[in-house]
């Protein structure tokens, strides 16, 4: 654990708080609770009644000790005196079952209906929120797994540890006051052992608790293993890895099953170290128990019997002592996975005093066709940005005046992608500021800012569902006539209407079934309905075909129409179409000028370009 690890107390305390949100669902479980233990004790004190009642009949002169204030008429044979207890026996076992099922569907109620959902909910709106940082030092199998078994987790320590820590204070409270009410000496042999109980299971805790954390770990590891093979299918297909790649996940499997083990082992030793403490009080009672109803100072039925079920009913609610303190290592090794996601800061976030940006689209934001600009005057101010201490940009200053197009133009590694992802405020500078109309970006309200810059990524994303969903997916408002002018100006509207439902044509996970063309058409008109100001393009026709590539140049020049477009590429045909071009290298500027100035000029522009043609 590291330093700034929450302690377990701390992570107690917190949980503690958090089922306090739930404390009315809580109250009523443990009513029900409470009722089910006061029928227990009537079922097990009447069992002991119709045990004396027996013994009665076979020993006349042995005095029953009758309860509840209740002593059946003097002309009732013994037999149907048993007769009314095992009917009072049977009714009680039915008020039980009813009691049973209202405690378990108020108990599923509060920790899967309200608890689970409410959490998730609160991880997942989080996570919206979080910077691309947070994203970058955690895997996605990692976040899945929060979300899904670590909420579960939480889950466990209300109604698994909380909850049963109440129940069985409660009961062995209960269970301890009729055992001493029955013989005060023969209670305190009985629970002699109890100590050693309270021992074991303190030593257990400390033992398996790092466990569950490593256990976490490598659930993560196996999930990221199989989450990366099916995203990776066809290069896995293409070079025949199936073998190796079975072999990987094999090993990642028993990594977690060997782990698993470990601790199954120690529980499993535990629970059976509890077990056997707990049997030593039932030799004590048969011993001492036994020789006070030889003499006469203990009832068989209402004393022995009873005390024996009771004893029984005391040693299963301390081997509980058990489980709760497993389940009480495994919630908190989750809940700490889960609250460091709550308490992740958001390093991205509007200024309490942020500046709302109005929609600056071509048209104002009144429609799809390009009109007269409203703004979109991008600065970069000596701007260096670093990420994980590494520096990525350095120095960095140039202007795109409003309906400009500026290329980015490097090698990889050169930082044009960073560069880019700046100006959503997807990370901010280290150095320097950028400037949006003389505002800086982190003057703006990020929304606002973020809605009025459109993007389209080298391996645009397309979600499960209907094609115009997914154009409007930053516009959900827009009408069925935006949805298809947008897609027009794409050059998307004619491929969309051979589809089989047109428009209404459920996609795939991925947009799979659709070209890379088809796909970053879509994307295309994604950012043209959201009426940008600014829009990114980044790369968008590094993987597509020379064909494909010039459909996608034509639907560009209809999308950059107007606005200020930041355009990273490495073929020549859509750099020339920009304004100017930005070279970088290592970070810095090293070049800028439009395509035909650099393509005389010595460095590197004009080496990518000879190297293209074979100079």
């Amino acid at each position: 654990m590291s330093s700034s690890d929450p302690s377990d107390g701390a992570l107690v305390r917190r949980l503690f708080l958090l089922a306090w949100r739930y404390r009315w669902g809580c109250v009523k479980v443990l009513l029900l609770q409470g009722i089910l233990l006061g029928l227990a004790l009537t079922a097990i004190a009447l069992t002991g009644l119709g045990v004396d009642v027996l013994r009665t009949a076979v020993q006349p002169g042995t005095p029953v000790h009758w309860r509840f204030g209740w002593q059946p008429p003097a002309d009732w044979t013994p037999m149907r005196t048993v007769a009314v207890l095992a009917g009072a026996v049977f009714g009680v076992a039915l008020v039980r079952g009813v009691f049973d099922y209202l405690a378990r569907v108020a108990n599923d109620r509060l920790v899967q209906a309200e608890l689970v959902v409410h959490m998730r909910e609160e991880l997942f709106a989080k996570l919206q929120r979080l910077s691309f940082r947070f994203y970058d030092a955690n895997a996605s199998s990692s976040i899945i797994n929060r979300v899904t078994s670590d909420v579960q987790s939480v889950r466990m320590f209300v109604d698994q540890v909380l909850m049963q820590a109440v129940i069985m204070t409660l009961s062995l409270g209960a269970y301890l006051a009729y055992m001493l009410s029955l013989h005060v000496p023969l209670t305190l042999a009985c629970l002699a052992s109890t100590p050693l109980l309270w021992w074991a299971s303190t030593r257990f805790s400390s033992k398996v608790q790092p466990a569950y954390r490593q256990n976490r770990d490598l659930v993560d590891q196996m999930v990221q293993r199989l989450a990366e093979n099916i995203k990776g299918m066809p290069v896995v297909r293409a070079f025949a890895r199936e073998g190796e790649e079975v072999e990987r996940f094999r090993l990642a499997n028993e990594a977690v099953r060997e782990q698993k083990l470990w601790i199954f082992d120690r529980v499993s030793l535990h629970m059976g170290l509890v077990g056997f403490f707990s049997q030593l009080n039932l030799i004590v009672l048969l011993v001492y128990g036994g020789s006070l109803v030889i003499q006469g100072k203990l009832p068989l039925g209402t004393g022995l019997v009873a005390f024996a079920t009771i004893l029984q009913q005391f040693a299963a609610q301390i081997s509980n002592i058990a489980n709760i303190a497993n389940s009480l290592q495994e919630s908190l090794s989750g809940a700490r996975r889960v609250f460091e996601v709550l308490d992740a800061p958001f390093q991205i976030e509007s200024k309490p005093e942020a500046i709302p940006l109005p929609r600056m689209g071509p048209d104002g934001g009144r429609g799809i066709a390009a009109g007269q600009r409203r703004g979109g005057r991008v600065c970069f101010e000596n701007v260096s940005f670093a990420h994980r201490d590494a520096p990525i940009l350095s120095e960095i200053s140039f202007v795109v005046e409003p309906g400009q197009c500026v290329a980015v133009f490097g090698a990889t590694g050169s930082g044009k992608s960073s560069l880019l992802s700046l100006i959503p405020r997807f990370y901010d500078p280290t150095c320097g500021r950028i400037t949006l109309d003389g505002h800086d970006l982190r003057d703006l309200e990020l929304d606002s800012l973020r809605r009025n810059v459109g993007l389209v990524f080298q391996e645009s994303f397309l979600f499960s569902n209907t094609v115009a969903a997914n154009i409007a997916f930053g516009h959900p408002e827009a009408t069925h006539e935006q949805i298809e002018c947008a897609a027009r100006l794409a050059s998307a509207h004619d491929f969309i209407l051979n589809l089989p439902d047109g428009y209404e044509t459920v996609l795939g996970e991925g947009g799979v079934g659709l070209s890379g063309g088809q796909r970053q058409r879509l994307a295309i008109a994604r950012a043209i309905l959201l009426e940008p100001a600014i829009l990114i393009l980044d790369d968008p026709t590094a993987s597509l075909d020379p064909g494909t590539e010039n459909e996608i140049l034509a639907a560009m020049d209809t999308a950059t129409k107007n606005r200020t477009t930041f355009l990273v590429a490495h073929r020549f045909n859509a750099l020339r179409r920009a304004d100017f071009v930005v070279v970088l290298d290592r970070g810095r500027i090293v070049q800028v000028g439009s395509h035909d100035e650099l393509a005389v000029l010595p460095g590197p522009y004009l080496l990518a370009l000879q190297t293209m043609h074979g100079n």
